[in-house]
């Protein structure tokens, strides 16, 4: 009986959250491909939620496999032309095809049609999530405490860089801070990293350069890693809890903004682990987003949509990456033939490709092992 408990907590708990998020940031993450591929006269031979076996699909008026399919990690669009998911052109069945197939084929159209079907994945994954966060601050604001200092810590950055017990932070590095949560975001995200912070103190404005030190502490969800910390505590008292609310267009720039802050914060994580500033504790693979997906689904149905904003805006960053076989190892690509006039060879294709796929794999193994530590690390 408990083994059938625990087996039905593992997949109402954790996998149908991770299988929630993901499906979606992957569903318009290819349906950007599709629909800029369609409007650019290409066409599209399936639409695959997941790799493998198919497990149920349809084909519309157009000639399209809309399917989903057994391993359900990613997804792909597979074009007339290509030799598989990853877009590789199938030289040999393109040679074959009659005239008027070839002309719907993706590798026939003119270089900039090919990248803006392949810029558009990305580009869905960044709308979608400025979408959600913007129907998040229309429907429900923002929450959270006002930003007041009740405590400066001995020794800690804040006390060595001049913040006072009672001040207001109202920006940080230019962004407004509207509450608490907003302020402890960005110090998590830059241990060794100089702020310039702009505090209320008596009724002035004043502004203070306070550099985070590193501290082992808890960031999300009861997991604990190194992260930016400047010593001090804010107010927890009810009457300092304020909720901020948006109009429309307020939202759509409140959207707007979150997502740039997480594409800056993890270009500024990425920067940070180049110089050694930054550990890799917060890298993780499916293993970990599935733990963090089941945890925020039992605060609420509006947490994990948040999540799912948050980690398509990952989706899109990481596909960016300029490594053969991900879009933006494709947009170099078509970057070289633009310059050139003319596509790089065969074999330079074929040798980036392999070499993508393998920095592809290497990664994948390396966030699954740190998962599996993180996981073993919990339960031991």
């Amino acid at each position: 009986m408990d083994l059938v408990l625990s087996a039905y907590s593992l997949i109402v708990g954790t996998i149908v959250p991770f299988l929630f998020v993901l499906t979606i940031v992957v569903f318009f993450h290819e349906l950007g491909h599709f629909a800029v591929a369609r409007w650019c006269g290409v066409k599209v031979d399936a639409f695959s939620v997941g790799f493998g076996r198919e497990i149920f699909g349809w084909t519309d008026s157009k000639g399209t496999r809309w399917k989903l399919s057994l391993i359900p990690l990613g997804g792909y669009v597979k074009f007339s032309g290509d030799e598989n998911a990853a877009s590789v052109p199938n030289r040999d069945a393109i040679a074959q095809m009659s005239e008027e197939d070839r002309k719907t084929a993706f590798i026939a159209k003119p270089v900039w049609q090919r990248a803006a079907v392949v810029a558009a994945g990305p580009l869905a994954n960044f709308l979608l999530a400025i979408v959600i966060f913007s129907v998040l601050f229309m429907s429900a604001g923002k929450q959270g405490f006002v930003p007041v200092v009740e405590e400066v810590f001995p020794g800690g950055a804040a006390q060595r860089d001049g913040i006072q017990a009672g001040d207001i932070v109202r920006e940080i590095d230019g962004r407004k801070i509207d509450t608490f949560a907003d302020l402890r975001q960005i110090v998590l995200m830059s241990p060794h990293t100089p702020l310039l912070f702009q505090v209320e103190r008596g009724g002035e404005l004043v502004d203070l350069t306070v550099t985070p030190g590193a501290k082992e502490k808890e960031v999300m969800l009861g997991e604990r890693q190194m992260a930016g910390d400047v010593g001090l505590r804010g107010t927890n008292d009810p009457e300092n809890m304020v909720r901020i609310k948006y109009s429309p267009p307020e939202a759509v720039g409140e959207g707007v903004k979150e997502t740039y802050r997480i594409i800056e914060g993890t270009f500024s994580y990425v920067w940070g682990m180049i110089n050694q500033t930054h550990s890799a504790d917060q890298l993780g693979g499916p293993i970990r987003v599935a733990q963090i997906s089941g945890k925020v689904a039992e605060i609420g149905i509006l947490p994990l949509i948040s999540l799912t904003a948050v980690l398509s805006v990952s989706i899109g960053l990481i596909n960016l990456a300029p490594v053969p076989i991900l879009d933006g190892g494709h947009l170099v690509y078509y970057a070289a033939e633009a310059l050139r006039g003319k596509p790089l060879s065969e074999k330079v294709q074929d040798v980036g490709f392999r070499i993508g796929l393998g920095l592809v794999l290497m990664l994948m193994v390396f966030v699954t092992w740190k998962d599996i530590l993180r996981l073993v690390g919990t339960n031991s």
